[in-house]
């Protein structure tokens, strides 16, 4: 599904900056209006419910900037930033997602993301780090700051153990520490549960876990440390 919405005449000005939103919530995306709506500077030109359909308005609308999720079906917001750096390097992307910051975060920076937020704290803060990514600045959390400069002074980048996961794996490891079966897993991405099985095995053998039953508890066990550190 894809909307955009219609503006009366006169509500758009050309110093409004242009959001295209890209998420497969509906609900979510109405909340990002109430958010946004209200200012003066900033309009949400169009909506996109994944990344192939973000890539599709993309020419047609022009958008200022891109705020998007990680888990959307079929492609993923990580691979919609990639595309974005190679198709259209001048649109800044925002992410708001729900997934670890301190698992996701240097990966999006990594992949050209312009910033991370978590949709805990989206409803004080989307509107802040917007602008300033528009004004070509990175935004991230205090407490992620604090993790890549802890890594600066130790002379390397901070490193987690599923650093070595693809961009799809991490992704599908977070859904299995959030308790999603293999048939939810493959639901929810748009894919075949035949390929959630094989992503599954290339994470155990990466992790060096025997069996299923070791990844889903080492995977509910990250899921509720990270939840803790929050």
């Amino acid at each position: 599904m894809v909307n955009e919405p219609t503006k009366q005449p006169g509500a758009s000005s050309p110093e409004r900056k242009r959001i295209l939103i890209v998420d497969d919530h509906a609900l979510l995306r109405g909340g990002w209006h109430q958010l946004i709506d209200p200012e003066p500077d900033l309009e949400i030109c169009g909506e996109a419910a994944s990344a192939s359909e973000a890539l599709r308005m993309l020419e047609r609308i022009r958008p200022d900037i891109v705020v998007t999720d990680i888990s959307l079906p079929g492609r993923s917001g990580l691979e919609l930033i990639k595309d974005l750096r190679s198709l259209h390097p001048q649109i800044p992307v925002l992410v708001v997602s729900m997934h670890d910051e301190r698992l996701y975060g240097e990966r999006v920076l990594k992949a050209g993301g312009r910033g991370y937020l978590m949709k805990e704290v989206a409803s004080e803060e989307l509107v802040i780090a917007i602008r300033q990514v528009l004004r070509g600045k990175p935004y991230v959390s205090q407490s992620l700051s604090e993790v890549f400069l802890r890594g600066m002074v130790a002379g390397s980048s901070p490193v987690f153990p599923l650093d070595r996961l693809t961009d799809r794996e991490l992704e599908i490891f977070g859904l299995i520490g959030n308790g999603r079966s293999q048939g939810e897993i493959a639901k929810q991405l748009g894919i075949e549960p035949r390929t959630v099985e094989a992503h599954r095995a290339h994470i155990r053998k990466k992790l060096g876990l025997p069996d299923s039953n070791a990844l889903l508890r080492f995977a509910v066990r990250w899921s509720e440390t990270a939840e803790a550190a929050h």
